[in-house]
């Protein structure tokens, strides 16, 4: 039997009165990952923060196998400001960073004695043990993986990007092998090469990792288990992200045809772990990753409680032959070469993923072709058919108004009663008071939903997506994710979403300051193609 070495018994934490967690039992045992979901709110945060020792619950215990070291990500971009970005690595060891540190205090004494003699060969000891020879080196590699360089390693914290150091903070949080790891959203401000160099990183770790992500490509990469949280209540599933989504509307459809026989549900579940156990051994994972689903309860299958929104997109007119026409587009900012000679047609039915390696080319692109700003050459041209709906990387020019959400909406829409636009803001999952919120106070992840209503008030036949996922929770984005796949019309897109362009795009567009690479096939082709892989390193080097 695999060794516990993280245990939470009947945790319950309350908020002035109100129970964010309620009697919380959940067990980790060596090598497993699990993916903490839940809805905004759900509890998931908390629940971090009280295994991190930053929270004390209500109730309850958090234990820690004999001799376990825990690890977390840091939130506080902050905190390591007068230290150098090694060293902050470095410090993620606790113990062997207070080793170190005693070590240095005591070789610079003056009057050093003999028990400080004694007392510096117990360190030594200890640190070899702990390898601290290997911890420079080992703690250089982990920053060069994460995309720092080499020469900003002995910089100070507070010189770098906030970009960067949320590399470097994750390079702490990793540094040493901790037995237990906490991860709240790591893939934030990575690029999708990080991110793929994470998935491996964390596919070998051999400890226990608790993560909360909405990224969902890299939870089904990593996780061997997901915990699902609802409202202060948690219930465990063998499986990763998709899996459990996946099993979970199963249950849910089955629930609602009343009609089935007990034998014939029992049926259908037991193909579709089948199918899906099939899919898992075809992956890169390594064989405990294969494994997670052989002692699957089929009665652990359980529906699912979550509401997801009703994202619907209706073209009112069908497309024509031509969709968009970009000659010889060229965009510089601050003097930097985002892109140049940008040539390219939309046909119908593309459904267009555009990368860089600076995140603000494809927004230069998309504030073009929206009209929304000026390239430096190179004309454009839509077809005559064609109806856009844009969804901005920054959409706070929006939201400088105190409408309440009803009166926001009607300023987008012919129809302007209040039962039609609430018809709208319920799909996105408003209702009762929150439709008389103002507009100003929204959330990030509430404005995102305001902004997809706003789109589907326009009945466009094409969409331009910038980041579409940002902000949103786990169910919006998978719900924002199916309605692309079916929608019959065009996308052009750009993600950090692995998971969003794989299943929605079916061509590639990056841009680069020496060109363009336009190929028609999926993400994970276009990554792993040897021709492209070279084109990239000579387009990005001209």
């Amino acid at each position: 039997m695999s060794e516990v070495i993280l245990e939470m018994r009947h945790i319950t934490k309350a908020f002035s009165g109100v129970k964010a967690l309620d009697d919380v039992n959940l067990q980790v045992k060596k090598g497993e990952i699990h993916a903490l979901c839940g809805e905004n709110g759900a509890g998931k945060s908390t629940l971090m923060r009280i295994l991190s020792n930053q929270l004390e619950p209500s109730h309850g215990t958090v234990t820690l196998g004999p001799g376990e070291r825990l690890s977390v990500l840091s939130q506080d971009h902050f905190a390591f400001d007068e230290f150098t970005v090694i060293n902050t690595v470095l410090m993620g060891h606790t113990v062997l960073w207070d080793i170190m540190q005693e070590k240095d205090a005591l070789y610079a004494k003056p009057d050093f004695s003999d028990a400080d003699g004694i007392r510096a060969a117990e360190l030594e000891e200890k640190f070899a043990e702990l390898e601290g020879w290997n911890a420079e080196s080992d703690a250089a590699s982990l920053l060069s993986g994460l995309g720092i360089k080499e020469n900003k390693h002995y910089m100070l914290m507070k010189d770098l990007s906030g970009k960067e150091k949320v590399r470097v903070l994750l390079a702490k949080a990793l540094f040493g092998h901790p037995d237990n790891l906490l991860l709240d959203e790591p893939t934030n401000d990575l690029d999708l090469e990080t991110v793929m160099w994470l998935e491996n990183y964390l596919a070998n770790f051999e400890n226990t990792v608790l993560v909360v992500s909405h990224d969902r490509h890299f939870l089904d990469s990593v996780c061997t288990h997901t915990v699902d949280i609802d409202f202060g209540k948690v219930q465990l599933f063998a499986g990763n992200y998709s899996f459990w989504y996946e099993s979970s509307q199963l249950a849910l459809r089955q629930q609602q045809q009343q009609n089935k026989k007990a034998e014939e549900k029992r049926k259908e579940l037991l193909e579709f772990i089948q199918r899906f156990s099939a899919n898992v051994a075809k992956s890169k994972q390594t064989t405990s990753r294969k494994k997670m689903l052989e002692k699957l309860n089929i009665e652990e299958i359980q529906p699912s409680s979550r509401r997801y929104p009703g994202i619907i997109f209706t073209p009112s007119r069908e497309p024509g032959n031509k969709i968009l026409e970009v000659k010889g587009l060229a965009k510089s900012i601050e003097g930097t070469l985002l892109f140049k000679d940008v040539n390219f047609s939309i046909e119908k039915d593309d459904k267009v993923a555009f990368i860089s390696h600076d995140p603000r080319a494809m927004t230069a692109l998309f504030e073009i072709i929206n009209g929304e700003a000026k390239a430096d050459a190179g004309t454009y041209e839509w077809g005559q058919t064609i109806t856009t709906a844009y969804l901005p990387l920054d959409n706070s020019s929006f939201f400088n108004t105190d409408m309440n959400l009803i009166d926001w909406l009607a300023q987008f829409s012919e129809d302007t009663s209040e039962l039609y636009l609430k018809g709208f803001l319920g799909r996105m999952l408003f209702s009762g008071e929150e439709l008389l919120k103002q507009a100003s106070v929204l959330s990030g992840g509430e404005k995102m939903r305001c902004m997809i209503a706003r789109m589907m008030l326009k009945n466009a036949n094409t969409m331009i997506l910038d980041s579409p996922t940002n902000h949103l929770d786990l169910e919006s984005i998978q719900a924002f994710n199916n309605t692309l796949q079916g929608f019959k019309g065009n996308v052009l897109l750009s993600s950090h979403d692995h998971e969003f362009i794989q299943t929605v795009c079916n061509r590639i567009i990056e841009l680069t300051p020496g060109g363009i690479i336009d190929k028609m096939m999926d993400y994970d082709d276009y990554i792993t193609d040897e021709k492209v892989q070279a084109a990239r390193e000579r387009l990005y080097n001209l």
